[in-house]
């Protein structure tokens, strides 16, 4: 199975989108701080999989959904609100 996911910070709001044949092994990955761009970002929790039998399927959604309309279709769809976050971390600053 290939996975599609959408990770969201609980840092800073930000979102990122990928594809793994292991979801729970890649979001810890995430959370250990196993990339650069991920270290300051972390902890992350995951807001939306989908599962693919099929590899192209799954990268060819990944794909939609990093592009402007899978963007606005993910905010829209699953209510990121990525102020909210900031709000948060603006009133224990």
């Amino acid at each position: 199975m290939y996975y599609v996911y959408i990770l969201q910070s609980e840092n800073d709001g930000s979102r990122y989108i990928g594809v793994s044949i292991d979801l729970k092994r890649r979001i810890q990955e995430y959370n250990n701080g196993g990339t650069d761009y991920s270290k300051s970002k972390r902890p992350y929790k995951i807001i939306w999989y989908s599962a693919f039998y099929e590899k192209k399927r799954a990268y060819d959604f990944e794909k939609y959904l990093k592009s402007s309309s899978g963007y606005a279709f993910t905010k829209k769809t699953f209510n990121i609100n990525t102020q909210n976050i900031h709000e948060k971390i603006n009133l224990h600053i």
